[in-house]
């Protein structure tokens, strides 16, 4: 139910005055991504996110918000999906960067 990524989002919005939208869902619940194999978190994150409101996506520039970025597993997902929904661009911005596992 905590969703630091949002929280994240919102102020980034407020201080850029860009708008901010909560459009991706979690399709079912998955085990946490700290500890796994790059492998592990790819299979982890597989159909894992549906879109809330596919009708914004189309010809957006789009910035996803994560905030702890290591394999880059759950950003690469999450914007796959928003790119097959029809963003034009879709940009990572992360709060914080930590070295994948195993590095």
């Amino acid at each position: 139910g905590y969703n630091q990524s949002l929280l994240v989002s919102q102020f980034w919005g407020n201080a850029l005055a860009i708008p901010v939208a909560d459009l991706l869902r979690r399709q079912h619940a998955t085990p946490p991504q700290q500890g796994l194999t790059a492998a592990e978190r790819r299979r982890n994150m597989k159909n894992a996110f549906h879109l809330a409101n596919p009708d914004r996506i189309r010809g957006k520039h789009l910035a996803l918000v994560d905030d702890v970025l290591t394999t880059g597993t759950t950003a690469n997902a999450a914007a796959a999906i928003l790119l097959r929904a029809g963003a034009t661009r879709v940009d990572v911005w992360c709060l914080a960067r930590t070295p994948a596992p195993g590095q």
